[in-house]
């Protein structure tokens, strides 16, 4: 009977050592990979911190050789923008009589437009006098111009800023300097033509991929969504007169 007693508590014993062993390996192991986890991850962010950065110093130098007052132009475009955003402009596509909209509505155009005219552009004027004057470029007003509307389509926006504005790649590839470097703020954005138009904005994610500002239901806001657009990207054009 002892010795039946003996070797069970042998049993236990070994087996007690043998969970032990396990346990403190396991610890060891995930603490190991813990660690490794979490400096690759404090890596990663060194590297995007570093991204931006570059970004950042590369835009500037870009910038430096144009007219200040283009610069500026830009600069007022987003904050314009921005304004739209802060005040959550509610979603809301009406036919006005005059053109404009209430100022707490509209759609995505109407953030444009506003965007534009805090940088002091007349946006309605300028695409009504060139579809007057090259109404055959306008597919969109079907050989019937309307100031009540026109400015506020985004096929004529694109039509607009095709002709007036720089073409930039529509090309986006985050971590890429070269390449991101090209997304400034106060550039415009197009999306299937007749769906949808935004600014990008001047905030980034740490991968460099820019923001936008934009009007979509159902309301105005900015934030990380030029990526869910992206597939739909018909035109990325820079205003610079």
């Amino acid at each position: 009977m002892r010795k039946k007693f003996f070797l069970m508590f042998l049993v236990f014993i070994c087996l007690s050592i043998i969970g032990l062993k396990f346990f403190i390996q396991k610890n060891v192991f995930y603490s190991k990979n813990s660690k490794e986890i979490q400096t690759k991850s404090t890596t990663n962010e060194k590297k995007r911190e570093t991204i931006n950065e570059k970004l950042q110093k590369e835009i500037a130098v870009i910038n430096s050789d144009k007219d200040k007052s283009v610069i500026k132009n830009r600069e007022a475009i987003v904050l314009g923008a921005r304004k739209e955003a802060e005040k959550k402009v509610k979603y809301k596509s009406e036919y006005y009589v005059g053109g404009y909209p209430p100022d707490n509505e509209g759609v995505c155009t109407d953030l444009v437009w506003r965007a534009f005219k805090n940088a002091g552009y007349n946006l309605k004027d300028m695409v009504d006098e060139d579809i007057r004057n090259h109404p055959s470029d306008y597919k969109r007003t079907e050989g019937k111009p309307d100031p009540n509307i026109d400015f506020r389509r985004v096929p004529n926006l694109y039509v607009y800023f095709k002709k007036y504005a720089q073409s930039i790649t529509t090309e986006l590839k985050p971590n890429d300097v070269d390449n991101l470097k090209e997304w400034q703020p106060g550039d415009i954005l197009t999306f299937d033509k007749s769906e949808h138009i935004a600014i990008v904005s001047d905030k980034r994610r740490a991968d460099g991929i820019p923001y936008i500002i934009h009007s979509a239901p159902s309301y105005a806001r900015e934030g990380d969504e030029i990526m869910y657009w992206m597939p739909k990207i018909t035109g990325h054009f820079r205003f610079s007169k």
